[in-house]
């Protein structure tokens, strides 16, 4: 049994994507969610309910096409703040990587 539940949260145009698992096994959790939600302590609130029900640490991560990208500010926009790593959770954000292109691609 794995010690902490891992979460990717990744923002997209008119989604965000949430997906926790606790080690290799199935999902705990799969969700398509609005792309901002509706009040700025969503994303701290859902991370330390998870930590909650489960009875174990979460460590997030946001996922973003930049550092400063307005996805990263509205979802969680005191990130710098305290409440970004917690004895429930932490919540790190890391730069979206794109695949290299193969030999035969092209890019449109």
């Amino acid at each position: 049994m794995e010690d902490r539940i891992w979460v990717a949260i990744h923002p997209r145009g008119s989604e965000t994507r949430v997906l926790a698992t606790a080690g290799p096994g199935p999902a705990l959790l799969k969700a398509r969610l609005l792309a901002r939600p509706w009040h700025q302590k969503a994303l701290p609130s859902l991370l330390e309910a998870l930590a909650l029900w489960q009875s174990r640490p979460v460590h997030a991560v946001l996922v973003a096409d930049n550092r400063d990208s307005t996805s990263v500010t509205s979802l969680c926009p005191d990130l710098a703040a305290e409440h970004a790593r917690t004895p429930l959770y932490a919540l790190d954000v890391v730069e979206r990587r794109r695949r290299p292109l193969r030999r035969n691609e092209r890019i449109e």
